[in-house]
């Protein structure tokens, strides 16, 4: 059950959100419903998804973990569904994807992949504990604009954890109606920054 009840989508913009969401999503989500009180959030919220839906200088599979790792950090339930079920519609690393929850005990991700996960957690963490050090691998790796290109996305992909965790806004089971396997659970070690 949501904090904030979710309203009815009504009229033509109602409507259309409807189709849109069936159609990309198999259903309208509750977050939808919790927003549509608020038409110039919920139009901001799908502004920012299409612009960002265009971002290309980052490799796909870095932002899919990256935000994994965040929604995990912040207990996002639905962003870490919509994370694995978009990481599995867009044909990226689904074995991977399954781990980013434990990712520092799993051995399947690469160096530049464990400091995209770490760059994440780092940047959710209050106050934010982004070192010059590993600052300066990624950078060295990804180059500025894809550097940049990930800096935003998980800053923005914070914005929408918090917000539907906020709002308790709950998974939908959207990787499960896909015949996804579950994610493995979240790993209760927490380790220092690497360097």
């Amino acid at each position: 059950m949501t904090r904030i009840p979710q309203a009815e989508l009504t009229g033509i913009y109602g409507a259309v959100v409807k189709r849109m969401s069936r159609k990309m999503l198999g259903d309208v989500p509750d977050g939808v419903g919790v927003v549509w009180h608020n038409r110039k959030v919920l139009n901001f919220s799908f502004s920012v998804g299409r612009k960002v839906q265009k971002w290309d200088r980052c490799d796909e599979n870095l932002k899919s973990f990256a935000h994994m790792a965040v929604a995990s950090m912040v207990g996002c339930g639905f962003c870490l569904d919509y994370g694995y079920f978009q990481a599995h519609n867009k044909g990226l690393d689904e074995t991977k994807a399954r781990e980013v929850p434990r990712w520092r005990e799993s051995d399947v991700f690469t160096p530049l992949e464990r400091d995209t996960l770490e760059y994440a957690e780092a940047m959710t963490l209050t106050p934010p504990t982004v070192t010059d050090e590993l600052s300066a691998r990624l950078l060295k790796a990804l180059g500025p604009a894809a550097m940049v290109e990930l800096t935003a996305f998980i800053a923005l992909t914070n914005f929408m954890t918090r917000s539907n965790t906020a709002f308790g806004i709950e998974s939908q089971g959207l990787a499960a109606s896909c015949g996804l396997k579950p994610l493995s659970a979240r790993s209760t070690t927490r380790t220092q920054p690497m360097s």
